[in-house]
């Protein structure tokens, strides 16, 4: 059995409420692989629980489901298990069992439950309303269908609204986290890990890391026969009725489209057909919508690849798949891959730096309020400027400034020079607090700045210390 890693935080207060022996009903959700169900196994290994899994079959099935799981918990040596004639009468024998003793129910895959049989939120409603309020019933609701759980489980129009007592969106871990799995290789090689995974512990186990990433490549992801080398293709048949133009809408995003006409275009479809679809990509995760910090959405907003994964997978498996179909990735992977792989990891290298001043950095010179990049036009010199990272304040003037970069080369002071420049465009007359990242390190001069205290400057391996 694999070990469990980084979800201790959510254990800590999933256990709380139990030892508080009070009626909860507990929402966990987040996307397909993220760990929702390890992280469930894990908090119910040492306690009496009722496990359901739910199918993405019709009512009866499930029923039939439902009462083999309540049979096993009740009478695990029996070797057939009456099916109860209702879902009432299935929740009535629950009621029974929670009287006198704790116990944990679990419906995983909620959304399955809920498209087979319409009626069950109102009737877990009426039930929690009726007879668990009071009990010691715990149970926890999961899904993956992150729209379905925010809109039909947590939303003011579900039965459900107000019967929580607590939820959970599960993310994927971030890149200090993924580390966890492999403490014993470099910062590179984490930072590419976590690059390819997204973070998704799922994918971390799957691409079996042992000594070195470039292997474990080739024989987990860039290999006909591995799991890792459909995930996507196979997410997106699970999760949509029309993957085709999905499809190719997150392969234009990962080519380099970032703005809807540009995304039209690539696609050839109209604008209002690909905006329905981004909408539908947002909510699983897979694409994200930016504007530049400090401005509200508009003609400045572009879109990206949310999901890790998924944006390593559309980048290098498409334009290889002949080579790695025919078994020549091998020889073609250090031109048609590695070489491309410190421009990939620029933007993850982002992603890292903004987790970095928001969760990690020590005496920051303001309190941030958010982070992002900032894109704009300088007047005087009449051209295009873009800044990797601006940390508004939560109150005041005092604004952080920085860069990044991945390439092995050390940034010397004309970074500096930049960005104070770039600076003055975004809000003159403010102060700024200047950050830079850098994989390569940086040049004397750099570092005499830092010492004058001019600048903060942080390597690869400075974000995991």
């Amino acid at each position: 059995m694999r070990p469990f890693y980084c979800r201790e935080e959510e254990l800590k207060k999933l256990n709380k409420r139990y030892c508080g022996g009070k009626f909860e009903c507990i929402i966990i959700y987040g996307r397909r692989r993220v760990g929702k169900t390890a992280l469930i196994n894990e908090f119910c290994k040492d306690k009496p629980t009722v496990v359901f899994s739910a199918l993405n079959t019709t009512a009866k099935e499930n029923l039939e489901a439902l009462s083999k799981s309540i049979m096993s918990f009740e009478r695990p040596d029996r070797q057939s298990t009456p099916e109860f004639p209702s879902y009432d009468a299935a929740l009535d024998e629950l009621t029974e069992l929670s009287k006198e003793n704790r116990i944990v129910f679990v419906i995983d895959e909620y959304p399955y439950l809920a498209k087979a049989m319409p009626a069950i939120s109102a009737m877990l409603q009426h039930t929690i309303d009726h007879k668990w309020s009071e009990s010691k019933m715990y149970l926890i609701l999961c899904g993956s269908s992150m729209s379905f759980m925010e809109s039909q489980v947590l939303g003011r129009e579900s039965p459900l609204y107000g019967r929580r007592t607590g939820q959970f969106k599960i993310e994927p871990l971030d890149y200090k986290e993924t580390a966890v799995f492999h403490p014993n290789l470099s910062a590179e090689d984490n930072a590419l890990i976590y690059g390819i995974t997204g973070g998704v512990p799922h994918y971390i186990n799957k691409l079996d890391v042992t000594s070195s990433v470039d292997e474990a490549l080739l024989e987990n992801f860039f290999d006909r026969s591995s799991y890792l080398y459909e995930e996507p293709v196979n997410l997106l048949k699970q999760e949509l009725r029309e993957p085709a133009l999905y499809n190719a809408i997150i392969k234009a995003i990962a080519e380099g489209a970032s703005r809807m006409i540009e995304i039209s275009t690539k696609t050839g479809e109209e604008n209002s057909i690909v905006s329905k679809y981004l909408k539908t990509l947002i909510d699983l995760g897979i694409v994200k919508k930016e504007t530049p910090v400090t401005e509200k959405p508009g003609k400045k907003t572009i879109y990206r690849l949310a999901d890790h994964f998924f944006r390593f997978w559309y980048r290098f498996v498409p334009v290889n798949r002949s080579a790695i179909d025919s078994g020549r990735i091998v020889e073609t992977y250090p031109s048609a891959v590695k070489r491309y792989l410190p421009d990939y990891m620029g933007l993850i290298f982002e992603k890292m730096c903004q987790d970095y001043l928001l969760y990690y950095a020590k005496d920051l010179p303001i309190e941030l309020r958010e982070i992002g990049q900032w894109w704009g036009t300088d007047p005087k010199k009449k051209k295009q400027i873009q800044i990797d990272l601006v940390g508004t304040p939560i109150a005041g003037r005092d604004y952080l400034i920085g860069s990044w970069n991945y390439q092995n080369e050390k940034v010397g002071m004309e970074e500096l020079d930049l960005i104070r420049d770039y600076a003055s465009v975004f809000r003159p007359g403010c102060n700024f607090h200047y950050y830079i990242f850098s994989k390569g390190g940086f040049t004397e001069s750099l570092l005499q700045a830092q010492a004058r205290g001019e600048v903060r400057l942080v390597t690869l391996t400075g974000l995991y210390m």
